[in-house]
């Protein structure tokens, strides 16, 4: 009996053995698809997406500097030249002198000028920190920023948009140099060479009366700013 015990643990020990061996090998992990790979890791570019700064520029504003007036082109070369020296053009944009295009009229001559048309003011497109600060407050010719106190006010953008849309305006803005009241002569159109006196002045239609004597009446006349001259 013993014989026979031994004889049938031997046989299921083999058939164990046998049956391990059988057993399929565990699957190596099949290659992740190139969609697999972009879907896994898509969440860690978002992540690291969300964990980058802003860029400089969004923080760009527009300032203004003070300088003495008849000094705004050259405290504007003085700047550009430190932005490119110190390296800052990361920082500091833009320098800008608001001029306009003016025609005035002297000794029967048109004469085309530009006017600053904020004397003793230059525009600063910059982000602002004490570095950029200190480049453009210690630049030759600059006497501060307008601001209160020593905190720069950016202007707002509604401003910004009024001067550049002047700055670009096609018409040629006329000076006149004559008021109400004041004697004239005519020197272009139908009643060149009649001189008169300044009745009114429409600075949004650029157009003057001037009250003339015509077959011995006092008679007004509508005229442009041009066709008109300080007597």
């Amino acid at each position: 009996m013993a014989n026979e015990e031994e004889l049938n643990e031997v046989e299921q020990g083999s058939q164990q053995e046998d049956a391990e061996q059988s057993a399929p090998a565990p699957a190596e992990d099949a290659p992740l698809t190139e969609n697999e790979q972009d879907s896994s890791s898509a969440p860690q570019e978002a992540s690291a997406e969300k964990g980058e700064k802003p860029a400089a520029d969004d923080d760009r504003n527009w300032f203004v500097i003070h300088c003495y007036s008849g000094y705004e082109n050259k405290v504007r070369t003085n700047l550009e030249s430190r932005i490119e020296t110190m390296g800052m053009k990361d920082m500091i944009f833009d320098v800008v002198i608001p001029t306009q295009e003016e025609i005035e009229v002297r000794e029967g001559k048109r004469r085309s000028i530009e006017r600053h048309v904020f004397p003793g003011y230059v525009l600063v497109n910059m982000v602002l920190t004490e570095e950029s600060w200190y480049v453009v407050r210690n630049t030759p010719g600059v006497t501060g920023f307008v601001g209160m106190g020593n905190d720069p006010t950016p202007l707002r953008p509604e401003e910004v948009g009024q001067i550049l849309k002047r700055m670009e305006s096609d018409a040629p803005h006329v000076k006149v140099t004559y008021k109400t009241g004041e004697r004239v002569r005519v020197i272009d159109g139908p009643f060149n060479d009649f001189r008169g006196t300044v009745a009114e002045i429409d600075m949004d239609r650029a157009k003057v009366t001037v009250m003339v004597n015509f077959f011995g009446r006092e008679t007004p006349v509508e005229l442009d700013f041009l066709q008109v001259e300080k007597a």
